[in-house]
């Protein structure tokens, strides 16, 4: 990832998001015995005892009504409503497969997302059906925090006014950008005109959060329009904005189209600059930096219990197709295809697919990196978690970083720069253990 971005500056097909670890592209065909014992392990882990940590609890609706060109989630699009019912149906009957192991039963949710693909593409009475029926396995009546992801064309104020009568708490509305130019040429499905309705009936409603996507360097990104988003998006007033820098994984719509020329992305100087900017321009405003891509208006109001949680090694059950959780120290993957997944519902079997044994070190490995996506690494907690110092283990790495000015100093805790913010998931690989030999 970050030799990518060193070699060129440009934006070359290939990940940059670090989303966890070990990372996804190390389970691959080589490690098929290792990935078999490993589905023995989280079954197992299913029928184990209650781990002492924290439960959240993952929703994937894969519908939308387009497939942006960026994406690279598993997704569908021109779907049936009968598809989606039976869909629907199939989340709430895996939630009764899983409420009922030991490793899960009687344990409170402490947080809930509902995440897509886009799970406002769901109709009102299918909302309805789907959270009722989540509720007769999961209660979430005492959760700290219920995120639900919002595309701006699926929303009508009825359905805003159910979503908050249904107890979700964070909205998160995918903005992108304000351009309708730059939207069309990415493969949005809603325009501006729609954000701006929309978001007139969320702060209506009254959420106890709101949080607003936007994505630096899509298709067409200029300094004048990336300006006039930051300029909208203040106006806006969100309790919490998230900012992506545009990345081309291998399988999105931009790259197969290609055919393996360059994509008219900004190059990741240009992104950052364009973060930068934004920041400045929130802080300026009241806001405060509360990871590498998001800033908050009130830290003591709102949190995000979901990322913090899950960064800090709770469990994670994960309903849905693709999906990927934790549990009791595995790392698990549903079936990654739809078809795969209803059968193994209809079956009565839970729809893991894959799995994934860490090591003490990885997960170790793990909370460090993604704790410092967050800007601010507590490197004691995690020496009285595992017994390691990461200040004397990876010192070389520390000094390394403090030399190029992408942290404070080498002391607890660690606090990156904010040049180390805008780039942290390319600083992120460096701690990274070296793969098992195949």
């Amino acid at each position: 990832m970050s030799d990518i971005i060193a070699s060129s500056g440009q934006t070359e097909p290939g990940g940059y998001f670090v989303a966890n670890y070990p990372p996804f592209d190390r389970w691959h065909a080589g490690a098929v015995p290792d990935v078999l014992a490993a589905f023995a392990g989280v079954l197992a882990a299913f029928a184990g005892e209650p781990a002492a940590v924290p439960l959240g609890l993952y929703v994937h609706v894969p519908f939308c009504r387009k497939r942006c060109k960026f994406c690279y989630f598993r997704v569908y699009t021109d779907v049936a409503a009968a598809d989606v019912e039976r869909y629907t149906q199939a989340l709430i009957r895996e939630a009764e497969l899983v409420a009922a192991t030991r490793a899960v039963a009687e344990r409170p949710l402490r947080y809930v997302y509902f995440g897509g693909g886009t799970p406002s593409f769901l109709s009102v009475k299918q909302l309805e059906r789907l959270v009722a029926g989540l509720h007769g396995s999961f209660g979430w009546d005492t959760a700290e925090e219920v995120t639900f992801e919002c595309e701006p064309g699926t929303l009508s104020e009825a359905k805003v006014h159910a979503l908050r009568a249904l107890g979700m708490t964070r909205l998160s509305l995918g903005v992108e950008n304000f351009s309708d130019a730059i939207l069309e040429a990415n493969g949005r499905a809603h325009l501006s005109a729609e954000i701006e309705r929309s978001w007139g009936w969320i702060h209506a409603a009254g959420f106890a959060s709101t949080n607003v996507d936007l994505i630096a360097g899509m298709v067409g990104e200029t300094d004048a329009s990336w300006e006039q988003t930051i300029g909208k998006t203040l106006a806006l007033g969100a309790d919490s904005v998230t900012i992506y820098q545009m990345e081309l994984p291998s399988n999105t719509v931009f790259v197969k189209d290609a055919r393996g020329g360059q994509v008219p992305v900004a190059d990741w100087s240009t992104k950052r600059r364009w973060v930068n900017e934004a920041f400045d321009r929130f802080l300026a405003a009241g806001y405060h930096v509360s990871s590498g891509y998001t800033l908050v208006r009130d830290p003591e109001r709102v949190q995000f219990r979901y990322r913090d949680m899950l960064w800090e090694g709770s469990d994670l059950v994960a309903l849905g197709v693709a999906s990927f959780g934790h549990i009791s120290g595995l790392h698990y993957q549903n079936a990654p295809h739809q078809d795969d997944y209803l059968a193994a519902i209809a079956a009565g079997r839970l729809p893991v697919a894959r799995g994934l044994r860490p090591a003490p070190r990885e997960l170790l490995v793990r909370e460090l990196v993604l704790g410092l996506k967050r800007g601010r690494l507590d490197t004691e907690r995690l020496a009285r978690k595992y017994g390691v110092d990461p200040l004397v283990e990876w010192r070389d790495q520390w000094d390394g970083l403090a030399a190029e000015g992408m942290i404070e100093a080498v002391a607890t805790p660690v606090v990156l720069t904010r040049q180390g913010l805008l780039r942290v998931d390319a600083l992120l690989p460096r701690f990274f253990e070296p793969p098992a030999a195949v």
